[in-house]
């Protein structure tokens, strides 16, 4: 088994997918590890750890892609304006890759259909279950944690106001107030997180076991007024709701994001697009120099004008679409990630070679593309949208 540890190349992306840590116990396991050149600099792993790990350093991205049975990423395939080629086509028949995906969304749909018509068995670590046999794979849930401390950090930075309570000579200036809609992993790290930073926090999530973790925390409840039998699906995640309850959601949400100086999204349906929760016009009645942090935008966004991949005030308010916060912590989050990834595909090799057992739930789970088909049932679904 030779596997590829390939720079990334989406701008501002600092995380790689193997330290020298786990390219040690990949060798250990009896694989041959080839890290392109700097691909770990990032994240202040450099060149020398992973030689002393045993990897072998490759200059070219192209020849990582070449020689690898195995690919091992972070963020999905993207355009290598160094080779004037997208990565997929980088990549041969019969290779393995595993990354985040994030294979419904409509944006990366045309890269998935790539993937499969060029022969790659493609799998999605946005895919894993929450099991217990897969926590420690699970790089969402990770991946997550960092994206909801750094993420309120960020919205904290780019609000025009305090956000603890301030007592001056000149007066007192009350708390920022902080919204979190979809109190998953991300969520209850934001509130953790804003919490500590002295905002007033709020919470609404449609399931009641988010939301009694929410209420632990501290935070206010915003009901959703969504009933339990349409919300809870298989594993306790967020069911895909009919479009007349996801419209009941947003009016029940929308006297209270008036009066928000944050709000931070991470409402998800595994291996769905992203449900719409607030609306341009509900973004025209914020706050003027309020935030929006959409942490849902991998998977299309909360917001429906949240820009994709940046940062851009619309209607006074300034909404961050950055699609890859937790690569603003690449130690810790490359530390995390690369662990869960080493996880998982340990869990996949036997005897050297991958091997699919598609009647595995982890399997079934995260698995996209193989045989030049495409199988992601949420992402065939979207397709047909």
């Amino acid at each position: 088994m030779i596997i590829g540890i390939p720079k990334e190349i989406m701008p501002g992306e600092a995380r790689v997918s193997a330290t020298p840590e786990t390219v040690k116990k990949f060798i250990a396991d009896g694989a041959t590890v080839l890290v392109e050149k700097n691909a770990g600099a990032g994240s202040f792993y450099f060149d020398e750890d992973y030689i002393n790990s045993g990897a072998q350093i490759i200059d070219s991205a192209k020849e990582v892609f070449e020689k690898a049975d195995l690919i091992l990423k972070v963020k999905e395939p993207l355009f290598n304006k160094t080779y004037d080629t997208h990565e997929v086509d980088l990549m041969h028949k019969g290779q393995h890759l595993i990354t985040f995906i994030h294979p419904a969304s409509p944006v990366n749909h045309q890269m998935v259909k790539k993937l499969a018509a060029n022969g790659i068995t493609s799998m999605t670590l946005d895919g894993v279950p929450r099991i217990s046999r897969a926590q420690t794979m699970d790089a969402l849930t990770s991946m997550s944690t960092c994206a909801g401390y750094k993420g309120i950090l960020l919205a904290a930075n780019a609000m025009s106001k305090f956000m603890p309570p301030m007592f001056t000579a000149v007066g007192s200036i009350p708390p920022a107030k902080v919204l979190v809609i979809g109190v998953g992993v991300g969520g209850l790290q934001a509130l953790a997180t804003a919490k500590r930073l002295g905002a007033i926090t709020y919470a609404t999530d449609i399931r009641p076991a988010a939301i009694e973790q929410a209420q632990s925390l501290g935070a206010k409840i915003v009901d959703a007024g969504v009933p339990s039998e349409l919300a809870i699906a298989e594993g306790g995640y967020a069911k895909n709701l009919p479009k007349e309850w996801v419209e009941k959601e947003r009016e029940k949400l929308r006297e209270t994001i008036k009066d928000m100086d944050i709000v931070f999204c991470s409402a998800l349906v595994p291996g769905k697009v992203a449900p719409i929760l607030i609306t341009e016009d509900m973004v025209k009645e914020m706050k003027n120099g309020s935030v929006i942090v959409d942490i849902s935008v991998d998977q299309g966004g909360n917001c429906d004008i949240t820009p994709a991949g940046t940062t851009e005030v619309k209607h006074g308010v300034t909404i961050i679409g950055i699609k890859n916060i937790p690569g603003m912590l690449p130690s810790s989050s490359t530390w995390m990630f690369s662990n869960n990834v080493y996880n998982l595909a340990k869990y996949l090799i036997k005897d050297g070679k991958i091997s699919l057992d598609t009647t595995d739930e982890i399997v079934k789970s995260i698995l996209v593309t193989i045989d030049g088909e495409i199988v992601h049932a949420g992402t065939l679904e979207a397709m047909q949208q």
